[in-house]
């Protein structure tokens, strides 16, 4: 489990295709206190890393998860927004993630707004209903809140802490970008549909 808080932003420099894909990113990490076989939330895609050195680990991932995710577009040199694993005791600053991507939704617009920037995207339609005015989203692995929704489309804003700690200073219009819907909405649409 995850809370949407980056910690990291990493910076793949190496990635493999044989069978599964294998991808090596460097990270500010003490990756000492990383354990093989430990969960890492790689831009909102919980990995498991399979090795390690003293700045970077691997992480191998199924062609499940690259068809789910936008990780058939990560490059030599991109940068990924990561948080580790949580621990009991920690803060829970966001909300409760998964690292379980259900699909993609498409940056359309990016607008300035005072200081903060105004993200809008699209959503696929079979996700869209599980987004509310409020709520929260988990975009990249950032846990983030839901200014409006119109179909399939909603908004967020992002304010200038997280573009500098996170990959959001970095993004394009056009660009694909995971999606895990909140829990709690996807359990709450489960129970209204069986009454």
């Amino acid at each position: 489990m995850f809370t949407g808080i980056v910690t990291d932003i990493g910076r793949i420099t190496a990635l493999e295709q044989a069978g599964d894909l294998t991808a090596r990113i460097t990270t500010g990490y003490d990756t000492g206190t990383i354990d093989i076989g430990a969960s890492i939330a790689c831009a909102g895609v919980c990995l498991t890393v399979v090795t390690k050195g003293p700045d970077w680990f691997e992480v191998q991932i199924s062609a499940e998860t690259i068809e789910k995710t936008n990780i058939s577009s990560w490059t030599i040199g991109g940068a990924v927004n990561l948080e580790r694993a949580l621990k009991v005791g920690d803060e829970l600053g966001g909300h409760i993630v998964s690292g379980h991507v259900d699909g993609t939704a498409t940056l359309l617009e990016i607008t300035p707004e005072g200081d903060s920037t105004r993200l809008t995207f699209e959503a696929p339609a079979d996700l869209a209903r599980f987004i509310a005015p409020k709520g929260s989203v988990t975009l990249d692995g950032t846990s983030l809140t839901v200014n409006e929704v119109e179909g399939t489309r909603f908004g967020i804003n992002v304010i200038p802490h997280t573009q500098a700690v996170t990959t959001w200073g970095q993004v394009e219009a056009g660009q694909k970008i995971n999606l895990e819907i909140d829990t709690l909405a996807r359990y709450v649409a489960r129970l209204a549909e069986s009454l």
